[in-house]
């Protein structure tokens, strides 16, 4: 998502940068491929951009906070940092204490849709917090941002209540595939959606077949769900079930492999393959990049 978000803002007319120190290879290639520039390390970047896009897996969002906030020290004048992460609304809040506790300008944000690209934009990047207009040059550049209120953590409870019906619902349809599958039930399963729930299946047929490789990013994002829905008083036994759901997906053939390598399969063939996983001796545990990621916009 950041290199895509990075290739926008680029062909926008934004000069963006970003720290691949300790990044991998496929994240340095996504990264050259969109146009951005590497400034060497976190502390360039720094210095370098007007606006700090915080675009990072859930558990990674705190830490990348962190170092933004020792490092700006090496700045000449105010920084906007938009944290964009799929949080809760009590993550967004510390992390944007920090960052106003640091000197920092702090909008919260939450991106829905896929990753964007140049040209007339599907993705909206809603954002709140007082300063919320300010992320407004962004849409000058590309982005269609969109304002979810004045109260930090507004924008991130939405990205929360949005992804928990579409992501939610592809891990429970992961399931309720598996489970026809090693009942011998695929076949009846798919006749009966095609003939009573059309529409959905062809969500599904997408959603759920292009998961696998995603899946490692999801495991925090549905333990963020279900922090957001603990503190409304809701129980966070669903989507912390959810979130094992995806870290035994991320764990199998199909979740080792990337975006860019991932395999062809129906719906069928998917849940054949997990069911094969499942029934196998001791899955391997998810590879997950440990290093944090980050991209910042030095705008005209």
């Amino acid at each position: 998502m950041g290199a895509a978000v990075g290739g926008v803002l680029e062909a926008g007319g934004a000069e963006v940068v970003t720290s691949l120190k300790g990044r991998s290879a496929r994240t340095a290639g996504l990264a050259r491929s969109a146009g951005i520039e590497d400034a060497g390390s976190l502390k360039n970047a720094v210095a370098a951009a007007d606006v700090f896009l915080s675009i990072v897996p859930p558990a990674s969002a705190a830490e990348v906070a962190e170092a933004v906030a020792g490092a700006l020290g090496s700045r000449s004048r105010p920084l906007l940092y938009v944290d964009f992460n799929a949080i809760s609304p009590r993550t967004a809040v510390e992390i944007g204490q920090r960052m106003t506790e640091a000197g920092a300008t702090f909008v919260d944000g939450g991106i829905i849709g896929f990753p964007p690209r140049p040209g007339p934009q599907a993705t909206r990047f809603w954002v709140s917090g007082e300063a919320a207009p300010e992320a407004q040059v962004l849409s000058e550049h590309g982005l269609d941002v969109r304002d979810a209120g004045q109260r930090i953590g507004q924008a991130s409870t939405l990205k929360m209540c949005y992804a928990a019906m579409t992501k939610g619902l592809t891990a429970i349809a992961t399931e309720s595939f598996v489970t026809a599958s090693a009942a011998g039930l695929t076949p009846a399963l798919l006749t009966e959606l095609a003939l009573s729930q059309a529409a959905l299946l062809r969500w599904l047929e997408h959603m759920v077949t292009s998961s696998p490789p995603k899946a490692h990013r999801w495991i925090g994002e549905m333990e963020e769900i279900a922090a957001t829905f603990a503190e409304t008083g809701l129980s966070p036994k669903m989507f912390e079930g959810a979130a094992e759901v995806y870290r035994f997906v991320a764990s199998t053939a199909p979740g080792r492999e990337t975006v860019e390598t991932r395999r062809p399969r129906n719906l069928s063939d998917l849940a054949d393959e997990l069911v094969f996983e499942l029934r196998r001796e001791g899955p391997s545990e998810p590879e997950i990049e440990q290093s944090p990621g980050h991209s910042g916009a030095d705008l005209p």
